[in-house]
């Protein structure tokens, strides 16, 4: 059965390249040392942190079974072969072919190898220029991006928004929940931009809109980035804005101004200013994370701020409602004339064929 046995010994090769590549080992480690740390006493007497806990767990379950068991069922495989029983030849060439499916399946996994793929996802909008046309086009951009989440069943949370003047959003902060989300939503991570018929221009002219989505992984617990306190401004305010009578009552409202990078985090959405503060430095965490990986720096004090300055020039995708309509991906180039199914949450082709293009895939 030497025909059988060499597809299977390359499929276990395969396979353990795969999981290197994706750091199986690595999480197996984070895996137990949280069931260590959920094993010890007092370990609910912080309820939010063990519930965090359990949810990392939960997170990292999911994402290494499957390629454990897997590496299993393959050895398994191998040890019959190793029998050279001829009469399971059928059942061994079943086998071998439905764990190159499955690992063919699981293979997807691999566009989401990068440190912080699988973490949640903190997306915020702002609408650039073209006035109220951009900001009601902030607005539909939210709008999409619940969709889409709703439709993979992630949760969606607002943590800021600032109203538009008129119409829609000047900005508006979203955390998305879910497995793979910040791996998923990466690549949406630039300016957008909407031609259509301006419904704000009374002679209803085509009207050219943009807006800036920002993605950051996000990274709320302090272990994973120290930050010096040092580095910190933090400015307390009193909270603006549509809220409701109680939104004005105190000086709840936050402003963190990181130092060093310039970098200022504003949340006023909480009730408390303990909240809002923890918020903040969730938001301002996960920024310093991107800038980490954009820039290849190990350490904090090494970081430059953001490029404001590039800010629009970034655009990597057109959203066409007029004369004809068209979304088209300038970095993958994929494109679709169903411009209502994208803006009502059909995304994940295009989220597909940008991770496609992001690994060098060309299929």
């Amino acid at each position: 059965m030497d025909d059988l046995h060499q597809p299977a010994m390359d499929l276990q090769a395969f396979v353990e390249a795969a999981t290197e590549k994706i750091g199986v080992d690595e999480l197996l480690r984070k895996k137990m040392d949280l069931d260590e740390e959920a094993q010890k006493s007092g370990f609910w007497d912080d309820p939010k942190h063990a519930q965090e806990v359990v949810k990392q767990q939960s997170k990292l379950e999911r994402r290494i079974r499957p390629w454990l068991d897997l590496q299993k069922d393959i050895e398994d495989l191998i040890e019959m072969f190793d029998l050279k029983d001829e009469t399971m030849r059928p059942e061994l060439e079943s086998t071998l072919t439905e764990l190159t499916v499955r690992f063919g399946k699981m293979k997807e996994d691999l566009k989401f190898s990068g440190p912080y793929d699988s973490h949640d996802a903190i997306l915020t909008i702002y609408a650039g220029a073209g006035g109220t046309d951009a900001q009601d086009w902030a607005q539909m951009l939210m709008r999409m991006y619940v969709r889409w989440a709703e439709q993979n069943e992630y949760d969606v949370k607002t943590v800021d928004e600032a109203p538009g003047d008129e119409a829609g959003l000047k900005s508006v902060t979203l955390e998305i929940d879910g497995d793979f989300a910040y791996g998923k939503l990466k690549g949406e991570h630039g300016v957008h931009r909407l031609v259509r018929l301006s419904p704000f221009n009374a002679d209803n002219l085509r009207q050219t809109s943009f807006a800036k989505v920002d993605v950051l992984p996000k990274v709320d617990r302090p272990e994973d980035l120290e930050i010096d306190d040092k580095d910190l401004r933090v400015d307390v305010y009193r909270s603006g804005g549509h809220g409701g009578q109680s939104v004005n009552t105190t000086d709840s409202a936050v402003r963190v101004t990181h130092l060093p990078t310039g970098i200022v985090v504003a949340i006023q959405n909480e009730r408390s200013q303990l909240q809002n503060k923890a918020t903040a430095m969730t938001i301002l965490r996960s920024r310093l994370i991107q800038l980490q990986m954009e820039q290849h720096k190990e350490r904090i004090g090494e970081l430059k701020g953001p490029n404001q300055s590039a800010e629009w020039g970034n655009q990597i995708r057109s959203y066409v409602l007029h004369p004809y309509k068209q979304v088209k991906d300038l970095r993958s180039k994929y494109e679709t004339s169903d411009a209502e199914g994208v803006l009502e949450g059909n995304l994940t082709p295009l989220i597909d064929a940008y991770l496609d293009h992001s690994i060098g895939d060309n299929r």
